[in-house]
């Protein structure tokens, strides 16, 4: 499952416009922080942890914020 989800991260990552891609506010970027997150927790919790992110991700916060 987890490999499913990484794999649809990545053809996100190649699709997306740059536009909305360059507009994230933190390092490593959203979907990068997916990767880790579904790579070192699995499918469950690293889905949980990407929605955490997605929900954060918003003016003004941002900096560092790793899995």
């Amino acid at each position: 499952m987890a490999s499913l989800l990484i794999q649809l991260v990545t053809a996100y990552q190649k699709l997306a416009p740059d536009f909305i891609r360059d507009r994230c506010r933190y390092e490593p970027s959203c979907s990068a922080y997916s990767k880790l997150a579904f790579k070192k927790h699995g499918a469950w919790k690293g889905l949980l942890m990407t929605l955490g992110r997605l929900k954060r991700c918003r003016p003004p916060n941002g900096g560092e914020d790793f899995p």
